[in-house]
């Protein structure tokens, strides 16, 4: 056999084994394709091609072998438990960008599956094959690099710690600085994910720079690199009074508020992310937020905003709201409590955070006074928490909720013309809120008595019939108690058929015994 015969059959072996890891790598790019392979036992025949001497071979088969862990738990499982981990992180320190990147595709296929998948990709080393990978030039490989990172340090605390240890987070830090949009987009991601888990892990961060370079990133006009940056700062804002005015004393509050009308809707939603994670730590906090003008954003934001993304709003209205009265008069005074009212018209019982959440803020406003509560009263607001309550949909939770926010107001309420409509239709409890209120308010204000009668409401009072000893009882008598005992007793329902009976029963001419 010549030597030209010999090559061939080599050649024939070399391309063979090309075609076979390319059509497998095709093959995975389509997730019902992977439970047959894995019956193949694909893995296996994989392994080997990792180690081929032909680098285009390797890195098909390190793409391969990405797709197929990414669309199923157990070939993830197979890369794991059939020793492939070690060598593809060994490669990764010497190989080219492509299969780099390919190799990090496999960390990252692996660990957002669980903690315990991770896991393992950390004990395989794969913490430091991925910095190897952050300090190459090329931006692709720096990006799948960072994206596993960041699924790895999303997992727990513990895995977001062991990212943090490994030392490649000053280098993550930097990478915010690239002028790659994808690579800084990611590595805000990453910032995120670690810091998201607990204070510790955040002030680490943040010693590193993180807090200037995210809020330089606001400034660059790339919405999905807004999201990401405001998503970490919102990460970084949560835990603690100290982190938050980190944020506010930066660079980042001007350029975020501009953003509450920017026309990607995801970076509105995170700027009120990030509004409602500065604002809930402390009084000055909130005042210094709302220095900023930020109010009358927030409720534009409500007003141009899907259902689905007003929580954030409404929850930070409503810690704004809960500190003292001049910072809810301020609430009031943007029109938040329109917001409110629209919201509470259309929301569907089984919204329950929504619900929730706009009835809460509403019960924070109006807590401080009756001057608070005038606005909320007088607004639809009430009666669609009494809708709420009485609606055969609601949760125990919601109705829990809208219970204790209604109270809060009506608590405050002096106002007889708002309250007298929740004499009818109201659950036991709201229908105790407004008694106790009117025991409060009639016996101080004769004008507001004079209105009570005119209305028919203590011909309602006199009506109700409630437990002796409960808080309704002892409310219906000092009501009764602020009204002359002959004024209550005309008003009690039966008394028209009383004095009919005396009438029938009356004969002139006699003297009544």
């Amino acid at each position: 056999m010549s030597t030209r015969q010999i090559q061939s059959v080599f050649e024939d072996y070399q391309k063979a084994r090309t075609e076979f890891v390319q059509t497998i790598a095709d093959l995975a790019s389509r997730p019902p394709n992977a439970q047959v392979l894995h019956s193949a036992d694909i893995m296996s025949l994989l392994r080997p091609l990792l180690l081929d001497k032909v680098p285009s071979i390797q890195q098909s088969a390190a793409l391969a072998i990405g797709r197929l862990s990414n669309s199923s738990v157990d070939l993830a499982e197979a890369v794991v438990g059939g020793d492939i981990l070690p060598h593809v992180v060994y490669s990764m320190q010497n190989q080219n960008k492509f299969y780099k990147k390919s190799a990090a595709l496999i960390l990252r296929a692996i660990s957002k599956h669980s903690p315990e998948m991770a896991k393992a990709v950390i004990d395989s080393g794969g913490l430091q094959g991925l910095q190897a990978c952050l300090e190459t030039f090329e931006p692709s490989v720096k990006e799948s690099a960072l994206w596993a990172l960041s699924v790895i340090a999303r997992q727990t605390e513990e895995l977001a710690t062991a990212v943090l240890d490994c030392g490649v987070v000053p280098t993550v830090v930097l990478c915010l600085n690239e002028a790659d949009l994808p690579v800084r987009r990611t590595a805000a991601a990453v910032v995120g994910e670690i810091c998201k888990h607990s204070n510790h892990l955040a002030e680490s961060v943040t010693a590193m720079g993180a807090i200037q370079r995210l809020s330089a990133s606001l400034l660059c006009s790339d919405p999905k690199l807004k999201r990401q940056a405001l998503g970490a700062l919102s990460q970084i804002a949560k835990h603690s009074v100290a982190m938050a005015e980190l944020i506010v004393e930066s660079d980042a509050f001007p350029a975020m508020l501009k953003d509450l009308t920017n026309p990607d809707e995801n970076v509105r939603r995170n700027v009120a992310f990030l509004v409602r994670e500065l604002v809930k730590h402390s009084f000055d906090l909130a005042q210094m937020v709302v220095n900023t003008g930020v109010l009358s954003g927030l409720v534009d934001y409500l007003g141009d905003s899907k259902m689905e993304a007003m929580m954030p709003a409404i929850q930070a209205l409503g810690y704004i709201s809960s500190f003292n009265e001049m910072l809810a008069m301020a609430v009031i005074n943007s029109k938040a409590v329109l917001q409110l009212e629209a919201i509470l018209q259309v929301v569907d019982p089984k919204q329950i955070e929504l619900a929730g959440a706009a009835a809460w803020t509403a019960g924070q406003i109006g807590r401080h006074s009756s001057e608070h509560a005038q606005p909320v009263t007088d607004s639809a607001i009430v009666r669609n928490i009494v809708r709420l309550q009485t609606d055969p949909a609601s949760k125990p939770e919601l109705k829990a909720k809208t219970e204790q926010a209604l109270g809060l107001v009506l608590n405050r309420c002096t106002d007889i013309d708002a309250l007298q409509p929740l004499l009818v239709g109201s659950p036991p409890k709201i229908l105790e809120f407004v008694l106790v209120q009117f025991a409060k308010v009639l016996p101080e204000s004769s004008s507001s008595r004079k209105i009570f009668i005119a209305a028919g409401s203590l011909t309602k009072i006199n009506s109700i019939k409630a437990p002796e000893g409960s808080i309704i009882a002892k409310a219906i008598a000092d009501i009764r108690a602020a009204f002359p005992p002959d004024v209550v007793q005309f008003y009690s329902p039966n008394y028209t058929d009383r004095i009919l009976e005396r009438v029938e029963s009356f004969q002139p001419g006699r003297t009544a015994s």
